[in-house]
């Protein structure tokens, strides 16, 4: 059985972040996410989403599975944490 303690981590975390962005943050964190996901594509090719939604109702998953959910989660906390910061804002 995999290590998900990390995820758990990640996944409290980004909760926590969500509950205190505002509307325009999340949006913000939204488009983030969508011009990664479309770097992804440009490079490698289409994602296989069919498989990735699966990975979010598997009770156990395998180490791999694990990771990428994981990884998954720092992806988003970096960038909820980056957006709710104010990180890389115009200062006028």
């Amino acid at each position: 059985m995999a290590d998900l303690s990390i995820f758990e981590q990640y996944y409290k975390l980004a909760d926590m972040l969500i509950e205190k962005a505002s509307k325009e943050q999340l949006a913000e964190c939204s488009r983030l996410l969508a011009l990664n996901l479309a770097h992804y594509r440009a490079r490698y090719g289409e994602l296989p989403l069919d498989e990735t939604l699966a990975l979010v109702d598997i009770p156990e998953p395998n180490e791999a599975q694990a990771q990428l959910l994981t990884d998954g989660m720092e992806t988003l906390v970096g960038l909820l944490g980056t957006v709710c910061s104010g990180l890389g804002e115009e200062k006028h």
